[in-house]
């Protein structure tokens, strides 16, 4: 066997009868990787270009979905739940006919491809890494434990997880739709999907109770004026509920004002304009038509009679709850006496606001009655007004309608800046829009075609590898082979000489004797 001397390599094929050596030189190796690298160069550069070609003809060519991707951020939504917190978020709104709708409708396509939109949208939710792992813990661990510990692992592990990313997937082929439309389509849809979502959920939907105008001809003045008084008791009811909310001390940007701010305006107006203009109507008797007004009066104060007993008896019932219930105790063992102590409870509380809401309800109620019954009586032992009562009744009205209008406006516009831009900022948001870009299908078509390019590459270098390794053993063996044979031909010289030399001393061997003969 030939000597290793830490620079070559030896590889010994031992034969029944004789041993071979092959002995394959790093030096042969690389000389071999220097010879073939301009090859492997070229090979790996086509073979790239060629991948990546079929790639980006197929992109091109064929009618891939469009995607974007969409994220949901607000206070229950790691729960499953919507904004409103009464029921299951369904990411199914977002492809609702009426938001398809308006998205056609903005773009001016025909309403008759609503249902083929609609049918060729789907979605994947996104999990985070950091959940996907816990998940895998958790599987690990349930499957590890024992069947007397299973029931307890299920319990300590019922864990889901409600996704808060998706991808949005529009099939605009499928659709009957280019790929430039396609993308813009789910683009103006998914912007579409930012006003419904707040719609939706309820945002500013007690300000749909308000009235932001009042039809004279259809209302008598006393009916008016009750209407506006309604009307700003729920705008100023849900101002309060907002400002109890935020805790960021809120100021729009928009309007300028606070709900606190917006709220004692209501306060200004309900005290002073509109318990003026019910004061002058009720004095002077302003009314269009006395019978239909003091029955309107009767009717009211039967109805709010009816709810006034209604709110008695809820009352009663929350008291008699109240004092039945029996809170959660603790008890606290100690060395000389045991200590027992009620805490918290949610039930409790519950019947407890419960109670203070109806007693403000019915507080209320009873003022109102005593209020349509002073009107009422009012009306039935005075004359009707004069014609410039009522002139003045239905100006001073004008003006009340004008302000109770501003203030709905700016309530509107208010509550929106809050939701929008403090409370609900990132509730629904496009992190990834579609793209129709030329640049965007290059790189789609790169990324499709990596994980081949990747393969293709390897397979090429392992093939460069042992073609250079090949050649360095079938070069190494073929100087071998001619030092051997240069070897066999310098002992055949050798022996020829001798044989010459063997032959010219018997020659003179037999010349010597012949001469020894003679003498």
């Amino acid at each position: 066997m030939a000597k290793n001397n830490g620079r070559d390599l030896n590889i010994t094929i031992k034969n029944q009868e004789d041993k071979n050596e092959v002995i394959l030189t790093f030096s042969a190796i690389f000389k071999q990787l220097k010879r073939f690298f301009a090859l492997w160069i070229v090979l790996a550069i086509i073979a790239g270009l060629a991948v990546f070609s079929l790639s980006a003809l197929k992109t091109f060519s064929s009618s891939n979905p469009a995607q974007a991707i969409i994220s949901f951020t607000y206070d229950g939504i790691e729960q499953g739940l919507d904004p409103k917190k009464g029921g299951k978020f369904d990411i199914e709104t977002v492809k609702s006919p009426k938001v398809i709708e308006m998205a056609l409708t903005e773009m001016g396509i025909d309403l008759e491809m609503l249902e083929s939109v609609r049918s060729n949208i789907r979605f994947q939710y996104i999990i985070p890494q950091d959940a996907y792992d816990k998940f895998k813990v958790y599987n690990s661990v349930m499957d590890k434990a024992s069947s007397g510990v299973l029931s307890a692992a299920q319990e300590m592990l019922d864990v889901k997880y409600y996704p808060t990313k998706y991808t949005v997937i529009f099939d605009y082929g499928s659709a009957g739709f280019d790929k430039n439309t396609g993308a813009e389509l789910l683009n103006t849809l998914l912007d579409c999907y930012s006003d419904y979502f707040y719609q939706l959920y309820g945002f500013n939907k007690p300000l749909g109770a308000a009235v932001t105008a009042v039809d004279s001809d259809s209302y008598d003045y006393a009916q008016q004026v009750d209407l506006y008084k309604d009307s700003l008791r729920a705008l100023r009811s849900y101002l309060n509920e907002l400002d109890e909310e935020d805790n960021t001390a809120f100021r729009s940007s928009v309007t300028g004002y606070t709900f606190n701010d917006l709220s004692e305006y209501i306060k200004t107006v309900t005290s002073i304009d509109l318990d003026r203009i019910s004061s002058y109507i009720s004095v002077n008797n302003v009314t269009k038509n006395k019978n239909v007004a003091i029955a309107y009066y009767e009717y009211r104060i039967e109805n709010m009679t009816r709810e006034r007993d209604e709110y008695e008896e809820r009352v009663k019932a929350l008291d008699a709850s109240i004092d039945k219930y029996i809170k959660d105790q603790i008890t606290v063992y100690g060395e000389t006496a045991d200590v027992e102590s009620t805490v918290h409870s949610e039930q409790y509380d519950a019947m407890f606001k419960q109670k203070t809401t109806v007693e403000a309800l019915l507080a209320q109620t009873k003022q109102d009655i005593k209020f349509y019954e002073s009107r009422r009586d009012a009306l039935k032992s005075n004359k009707s007004s004069s014609n410039a009562n009522i002139e003045k009744a239905e100006a001073d009205l004008a003006a009340l309608n004008k302000k109770v209008n501003d203030i709905v406006d700016l309530t509107e516009k208010t509550a929106n800046d809050y939701f929008e831009n403090v409370q609900f900022a990132n509730a629904y948001t496009v992190l990834a829009p579609a793209t129709k870009s030329v640049s965007a299908g290059i790189s789609q078509a790169l990324s499709v075609a990596l994980k081949y390019i990747i393969v293709f590459e390897m397979l090429i270098f392992a093939f460069y590898l042992a073609v250079a390794f090949i050649s360095a053993i079938l070069s190494d063996n073929k100087k071998k082979v001619a030092r051997a044979d240069d070897g066999d031909d310098d002992d055949d010289d050798l022996d020829d000489v001798i044989e010459a030399v063997e032959e010219a001393a018997e020659k003179a061997d037999e010349k010597n004797i012949k001469k020894s003969k003679k003498k």
